[in-house]
């Protein structure tokens, strides 16, 4: 077994040479993108589509069919599902992020994507692409730091509210693409009098369109169109939906709130360099190891260092990524987490049920930057 290393302080100067080291496996891996990686891309839109036909056609089947209803019903609720995730994980998320923008396709533009879930891409892109990503892990600033539902810190404030949050967590992970679509409205603030009914209708218009297409498409349009069999088609579609979003509840929890990741104060980002940047993102990131088929099915979120490191270069490259990044780590003193998914989802379950309860914050960890001598 690998010894952990334990995270020390760095100097101004050292912060400085990890920077540079990282940024220059980014200037590496940019000048080698090209036609592999498109041809990579391409072939997972062609993948989410054929699944997708193959997993519908299965439920309709299964349906005009009785006597093949129950293995139509199971592989093509599987097939969906996989569409899905692949759509979620692979395709949509990393598209969003301008992963494959120098590809100068349409349909494969950061900006305009829009994917086959409740929220609305560009929400998505202000939570999670600018908010998540500028300041991870930051109290008071990352709002996916319990996602305003949960306790998963000690330095969070507790309340007795969060006594319910083992079931609160399992509701949520059933229905994590409706909270990602409600995220950005801040119900909270409202609910509180702090926003008004005029701007929060305003700011639910575009919400509510989404969410209500999504919801004619999977569980009005394509059970219809099985006249008779309806239910059937839906429950299949219902059962996707909630494989998928159970599913990316699992990655992303493990990818943000192991054992070892750590949350910090609004004033760790005062007058942050990007060392110091590189530093924060490492030590708020747990990665997942597990081989392709992980990487591929996570969105290569199994790299989530990676990922908060080089947001914006396609995720098929983080696992050639992660060799070097973890040398440079293990060479500055910095702890590289990782770890299978049983282990890193055990210590997800392990925090949600632990912090439920009081509990007092963590002794300070080693500090992001090492005081200078006069």
């Amino acid at each position: 077994m690998a010894t952990k290393i334990k995270n020390r302080a760095l100097t101004a100067a050292e912060l400085d040479g990890f920077a540079a080291e990282l940024d220059a496996v980014r200037a590496r891996t940019t000048a080698r993108l090209g036609q592999s990686d498109a041809n990579y891309i391409r072939r997972i839109v062609k993948a989410v589509r054929y699944t997708e036909i193959a997993g519908r056609a299965l439920l309709f089947a299964g349906a005009f069919v009785p006597a093949i209803l129950v293995p139509a019903w199971i592989v093509g609720t599987l097939l969906l599902a996989l569409s899905k995730i692949l759509e979620n994980m692979e395709l949509g998320h990393n598209v969003i992020h301008g992963q494959y923008d120098w590809m100068g396709d349409p349909h494969l533009n950061g900006k305009t994507y829009e994917w086959d879930i409740a929220g609305t891409s560009d929400n998505w892109r202000h939570t999670h692409n600018f908010q998540h990503h500028t300041y991870t892990n930051v109290r008071g600033m990352d709002d996916d730091i319990g996602y305003g539902l949960l306790r998963i810190f000690p330095e969070q404030r507790w309340k007795p509210f969060y006594l319910a949050q083992p079931i609160i967590a399992v509701v949520f992970a059933v229905l994590f693409e409706w909270g990602v679509a409600i995220q950005n409205l801040k119900l909270g603030r409202w609910w509180a009098g702090k926003t008004s009914k005029a701007k929060m209708r305003e700011m639910f218009r575009p919400a509510g369109r989404k969410m209500l297409r999504q919801i004619l498409k999977d569980y009005v349009a394509f059970p219809l169109l099985a006249g008779p069999f309806f239910l059937p088609v839906l429950l299949g579609n219902v059962a996707a939906n909630v494989l998928r979003n159970l599913w990316t509840y699992i990655i992303i929890f493990c990818g943000h709130f192991t054992a070892d990741a750590e949350t910090f104060p609004k004033e760790s980002i005062r007058n942050e360099s990007r060392g110091h940047w590189y530093v924060r993102q490492l030590r708020g990131s747990s990665n997942l190891s597990g081989g392709k088929l992980l990487n591929v099915m996570s969105g290569n979120l199994s790299h989530q260092i990676e990922h908060h490191f080089y947001p914006d270069i396609p995720a098929n490259r983080y696992a050639a990524m992660a060799v070097e990044v973890k040398e440079i780590c293990a060479r500055y003193g910095q702890h590289y987490n990782t770890g299978s998914l049983p282990k890193q989802f055990g210590q997800v379950i392990w925090r949600i049920l632990r912090h439920a309860f009081p509990s007092r914050p963590r002794k300070a960890r080693a500090p992001l930057l090492q005081a200078q001598s006069s």
